[in-house]
């Protein structure tokens, strides 16, 4: 599937005297702002705007390249809890780990996306995108809110739920998700979970 800004390619290479022509679905629109000057001005990514300076990637949101930003709004922060988020807040490692979980190497249009792609993040992980009816899904959740932002240096997708890769997770998150949940409710009885946290 090949897009053009966003835009489907219907039918490619018709030759003309003069040139060639390539038949689109949508007409294209003039892209002026980065990536970084779209989260300045969406209202909805106040939290993700927090959290990029916090972590210094703003230069890497400007610069010239092709991305693909998944931008959690301020719904998808409010949705984890209080006490994780200021926790990943004020880790500098964790916050970047967790912001480059959302930042594809490449920028991909939802058109473009096919069921069954994986896709590499900056992070290094990997995120399973499908979809669900019209839906597209990430991770088997339909959690895509509004898609094909375009920016100068890649595209925007709004995503309603934080992806939190491993790397930003304590160890006792990341065994209360696990086959090992009970053997924390050990460690727990026994007054050790704050080594785990």
């Amino acid at each position: 599937i090949v897009t053009v800004n966003c835009a489907r390619l219907l039918k490619a290479d018709h030759h003309a005297t003069n040139g060639v022509v390539h038949v689109i679905d949508k007409v294209i629109a003039t892209t002026t702002n980065s990536i970084q000057q779209i989260i300045e001005t969406e209202e909805s990514l106040e939290t993700l705007r927090a959290a990029v300076a916090a972590s210094d990637l703003n230069s890497l949101l400007e610069s010239e390249g092709q991305y693909t930003l998944l931008a959690p709004t301020n719904e998808a922060f409010e949705k984890i809890p209080r006490e994780t988020l200021n926790r990943i807040l004020g880790d500098p490692e964790a916050l970047r780990d967790l912001l480059n979980h959302h930042i594809l190497k490449s920028a991909m249009c939802a058109e473009a996306i096919i069921a069954g792609l994986t896709m590499e993040t900056l992070e290094g992980t990997t995120l399973d995108v499908g979809c669900s009816g019209e839906e597209l899904t990430l991770n088997g959740k339909p959690i895509i809110a509004n898609k094909d932002v375009l920016a100068t240096n890649g595209v925007v997708h709004f995503v309603n739920e934080l992806l939190i890769p491993d790397s930003a997770k304590t160890l006792f998150e990341l065994a209360q998700e696990s086959e090992v949940s009970k053997s924390m409710d050990v460690f727990r009885q026994a007054g050790l979970s704050s080594h785990l946290t």
